[in-house]
């Protein structure tokens, strides 16, 4: 996998995070502008599930098997958007919470892809 393109997405999950969990302190549900938020980490979780499948048909091999590294490209592209549903069915703070709860688990996903992958 592309070192570059997981810590991008580690990163504006991490931001999401943050931003998500401070709407959440300050009492406020999901807004527009996190949705967006959520699509443009949504967008970069897709972009890794493509580089992640062109690299297995290219003949890349993942260190601990294709099967879990193909699972964990999946539960980490729909991590966000099942959480950013989940705030839209609790319009409160912890619909907020829940998307901050949603991009932790991209970002820890993310590390655990790029142990899946790595051969050293």
């Amino acid at each position: 996998m592309l070192t570059a393109l997981t810590v991008t997405v580690s990163v504006a999950a991490l931001l999401l995070t943050a931003w998500c969990g401070f709407a959440a302190y300050r009492d406020q549900p999901t807004k527009d502008w996190h949705f967006v938020g959520m699509a443009v980490v949504t967008v970069l979780a897709l972009a890794q599930l493509v580089v992640g499948v062109v690299r297995l048909a290219s003949g890349g091999e993942a260190e601990e098997g294709t099967t879990i590294f193909v699972a964990y490209l999946l539960g980490a592209f729909f991590a966000v958007p099942a959480a950013g549903f989940m705030s839209l069915v609790e319009r409160s703070r912890w619909g907020s919470a829940t998307v901050a709860a949603g991009a932790v688990v991209l970002a820890v996903l993310e590390v655990r892809l790029h142990d899946i992958w790595w051969v050293g």
